[in-house]
């Protein structure tokens, strides 16, 4: 969620993620296969790859243009599915888009596979390969809905009650509607065992984790204490849970908290990570470094966590990719980028990243979608 760098991180950051809009970009597309520094002009240099980046054995740039964000891989890792708001692809807010891990976007268009109507989040491929899972506020409204980002001078991001939970295949035909609870539902993530699903809910007043199967049966809360909690994922045995929280402290907070919440709104600017036992047992906090640490996602080993930060920043940004133990030992940083580097996730055979980031656009506000062949 988000914070900052600009109003396009602001709404990049954060629910699964918001984005925003899209600037030309003229870098090569197949120059993207290999360590390269594109010189933009005499001032201006952009890189796929810092010198400091050494778990990047190589790395290749997807899309060029727009914000494109969160993309996921299928069980098979033949394929991703993300979210982007890319004009030039005919959309006026977040819909999702399908590739295979081998295409990239800079002279054609992926297929749109939402029905692009409201707007969607947070996509994940179900175990066959053939359907997603994905939130979306087209029952309610087939228009974008407006997206606050400040109140009373603070970055908020919204969390609209038309959000629900949908089956689509992939062709973009919803097959089935798993939630039906009033308020908002979405962020779901499926487990690698392929047999639950956990996502943010608002059906208890508050915005807590829950479990369900795939099939939106057995519905289970996870966890109970006062704030946001969100962007969970499954460790790699599907044991645990590593999620994103902002958990107001003082009165002051709390109050604030709850006036934003019933205005629909979260201001998620101060988050730490959590992590417990996929039925809720054994919370702990992770991370202790102030500003925002979110987007985490399990190392393949599933003994550490990749996740964006901005705790070094002294202004909001940038934001990096960091590893963590999972006893909270040994951060590292992953990423070197001076502006955003968010959304981290390993495929399934644990080779390579993808990831979304600011780099090479041109010192503009394009994110874009990357793939690193990752090394330990």
């Amino acid at each position: 969620m988000r914070l900052i760098l600009s109003v396009l991180l602001l709404s990049t950051l954060f629910s699964c993620k918001e984005k925003q809009k899209e600037l030309e970009h003229n870098t090569e597309g197949e120059a993207t296969k290999k360590e390269a520094t594109v010189v933009l002009d005499e001032k201006t240099k952009d890189t796929l790859i810092y010198a400091e980046e050494t778990h990047f054995k190589n790395i290749r740039q997807i899309t060029f243009g727009g914000d494109n964000a969160e993309a996921y891989w299928s069980f098979d890792d033949k394929q991703l599915v993300f979210q982007s708001n890319n004009e030039a692809w005919g959309v006026g807010c977040d819909q999702m888009f399908l590739m295979n891990i081998e295409e990239s976007f800079k002279d054609k268009q992926p297929p749109m596979i939402s029905t692009g109507k409201g707007r969607t989040t947070c996509a994940y491929f179900l175990p066959d390969n053939k359907h997603y899972v994905y939130g979306s506020t087209h029952l309610v409204d087939e228009n974008c809905p407006e997206v606050p980002l400040r109140k009373n001078g603070k970055y908020v991001w919204p969390v609209y009650d038309s959000f629900d939970i949908f089956v689509a295949d992939l062709e973009g035909n919803i097959t089935a509607q798993l939630t039906k609870e009033p308020g908002y539902d979405a962020e779901a993530t499926v487990s690698p065992k392929g047999d639950k699903i956990v996502f943010t809910s608002m059906r208890s007043g508050d915005l807590e984790l829950y479990t369900m199967n795939i099939d939106g049966s057995d519905v289970k809360q996870i966890t109970d204490e006062l704030g946001y909690d969100g962007g969970a994922f499954f460790s790699p045995d599907g044991t645990k849970l590593i999620f994103r929280s902002s958990r107001p402290k003082t009165e002051a907070e709390i109050k604030e908290y709850k006036d934003l919440l019933a205005q629909g709104l979260v201001q998620p600017t101060e988050m730490e990570l959590y992590i417990c036992d996929a039925d809720g047992s054994n919370l702990k906090q992770l991370t202790n470094l102030g500003n925002a640490n979110w987007s985490p996602f399990f190392h393949p080993s599933g003994e550490k966590i990749l996740f964006s930060s901005n705790y070094e920043a002294e202004r909001g940004f940038p934001f990096n990719l960091y590893m963590i133990d999972l006893d909270g030992k040994n951060l590292e940083r992953v990423t070197h980028g001076e502006t955003f580097d968010a959304f981290p996730v390993f495929s399934n055979n644990g080779k390579y990243l993808a990831f979304s980031s600011n780099r090479n656009n041109g010192g503009g506000r394009d994110t874009n979608l990357f793939i690193a062949e990752w090394q330990d």
